[in-house]
Formats: structure tokens, sequence, C-alpha cells
């Protein structure tokens, strides 16, 4: 039986998958894990993109996915074969990401208590997606402590990403920011 064309090679049927790299491994080793988290935050922030109300902000969470698939890439890439992905995530990405989180502070008034996500369907959306993000986190420090993930860029952006998507949030609830009691 030949296998057909399209998105379905049958090639996993094993479990395992094969790296960006071209190494086989199993689709439960930390790596995959690891970019598992990845697809899932990439996936949330779509949602979130859907709901929340500003354009600029729309644009903001494309530019986050955007880099997501560079993380992305790279936890699918054995360390000796780097170079063959065409950008990595550096420097100038967490510098971007520190410049945003304080421009998104001078907006807001911070709550003054623990927020209670779902002030409205956009926010809801950017509290998941912060929740996702600090999973994607843990995984991506097992993998670097692991000695798999050597860019630790990536580990700050992604430690950046969380708070960021927090203040989007808090932006995105105006002045509907549940508080706890």
């Amino acid at each position: 039986m030949s296998t057909p064309q399209g998105i379905t090679t049958r090639a996993g049927d094993r479990g395992t998958t094969r790296l960006y790299s071209g190494e086989e491994v199993s689709k439960d080793s930390p790596r995959m894990r690891a970019c598992g988290e990845v697809d899932e935050l990439v996936s949330v922030l779509g949602l979130a993109r859907a709901h929340v109300s500003c354009e600029a902000d729309r644009e903001t969470l494309l530019h986050l996915q955007r880099m997501l698939f560079r993380i992305g890439s790279e936890a699918a890439t054995m360390a000796a074969k780097l170079s063959l992905l065409p950008e990595r995530l550096d420097e100038a990405a967490v510098t971007e990401l520190d410049r945003r989180c304080a421009a998104a502070e001078q907006r807001i008034k911070m709550p003054d208590g623990f927020v209670v996500p779902g002030g409205n369907a956009g926010a809801a959306f950017l509290d998941h997606a912060r929740a996702v993000a600090r999973r994607c986190e843990r995984r991506l420090v097992s993998l670097h402590t692991a000695g798999q993930l050597r860019n630790e860029h990536i580990l700050a952006w992604i430690n950046r990403l969380s708070d960021y998507l927090w203040l989007m949030a808090r932006i995105e609830e105006g002045t509907s920011t549940p508080v706890r009691e």
C-alpha cells in the first residue's frame, strides 16, 4: 500500500518523529515535549490574537508567535546542526521584549491584588497564554538543564513573555480587571 501525498505521512506511527535537524527521536522525548509546549503556546496566542480588541496588539501577538517559531525550531535542532537555522533568538529579542514590557507598564494602573482572569474574552485568552508560557518555560528550562538547549536568550525571553502577556491582559481589560477579595 502506498503512502498518500499530503499531511499524513505515517512516519510517526511507531511513536517517533524527526527533529528539524533530521534525527529520529521518541515523540515523548524531553525535546519533543518542549516543542509541543511551544506549539501549544503559539496556538493559544492565536486565540488571543483573534479576540483582542486592538489591531496593534494583534500585530504584536503575531510577532510573538513568529518569535516562538524560532524557539521551537531551535528546540527541534541538535546543537551540532544549529547552523541549519535561518534565524535564532538573540539578545536583541530579549531587549525588545523588555522595552515592550516597560511601555506596557506605562499604559496601566497596577491592580491592588491578585488578578482573577476573565475580565473579557481577549484578556482571558491572554491570561491563558501567560499560564501556558510559564509551563512552556519550565519545559525549556528542563531542556537547558539537560544540556539540550544552549541558547540562554531563549530562557530570558520566555520568562519575559509571561510578564508581557500579563500586562497585555490588563491593558485589554482596561478598568474591568477583577481582583481576588
